[in-house]
């Protein structure tokens, strides 16, 4: 019983205390108010810059880790695509498509702006090396083939945009005059196979090398009428 008395006892003194002290400090502030009040704005005003500077560097790496996310889903959802459902996809939605591809193979500023008046572009954008890009998409029937006088429109958005590259995509082929006039005017053609190479992972940049190639031999050719016509 004395013990709990003695501990009561001890705890009341040190209330006590930090009273004192707290009465103190107040007093002191009060009749040093001129010389003490600098310094505690200076206190609060490096409280609240670091406050700010931990709120944008929260507020930074939570975009960061949704956009991370979000590539990342988009690119589950662009592997598990089949060109079948590419075909039944409308223009815009196509468009979409290729823009939401070239964002997930590291390519910035993407931004669709095909419809009226787009002035031959579909897609521009940036490639992860900073040169800057103009894409026309054309989501025809497979059985369709690209003739020279659209690679020609895209030759005059390539000058309109002042861009670095130009690139084709489309569900279908290219006429034969076409995929040569493709890489001699520097235009890269991704047709309906390099599509599904893209779509299924490839990256974009990786179709370069294979530029005015890859539509097949002559049997190749003669299954793809047989599938699908034209």
């Amino acid at each position: 019983m004395a013990r709990r008395r003695r501990g009561t006892a001890a705890r009341g003194r040190r209330v006590r205390q930090w009273g004192w002290g707290g009465a103190v400090a107040l007093v002191l502030v009060v009749l040093f108010r001129v010389s003490v009040w600098p310094y505690l704005l200076g206190v609060a005003a490096v409280a609240a810059a670091a406050a700010t500077v931990w709120r944008l560097w929260h507020t930074d790496r939570l975009l960061r880790d949704r956009n991370r996310l979000w590539q990342q889903e988009e690119a589950v959802k662009a592997g598990r695509r089949t060109l079948a459902e590419v075909d039944v996809m409308t223009g815009t939605e196509f468009e979409e498509l290729v823009a939401g591809l070239c964002r997930r193979d590291g390519c910035t500023q993407v931004r669709r702006v095909g419809g009226a008046g787009d002035n031959g572009a579909d897609v521009l954008g940036r490639l992860p090396d900073g040169r800057t890009m103009v894409v026309q998409c054309k989501r025809y029937a497979p059985s369709r083939a690209i003739p020279n006088r659209e690679l020609r429109d895209l030759l005059g958005a390539r000058v309109h945009f002042r861009a670095d590259v130009a690139v084709f995509v489309t569900t279908s082929r290219f006429t034969g005059p076409s995929e040569k006039f493709a890489p001699a005017h520097d235009i890269l053609a991704v047709h309906r196979d390099l599509l599904g190479l893209w779509n299924n992972g490839a990256s974009l940049v990786s179709l370069g090398p294979v530029n005015g190639r890859g539509q097949g031999d002559a049997r190749h050719r003669a299954r793809w009428k047989k599938a699908y016509g034209g």
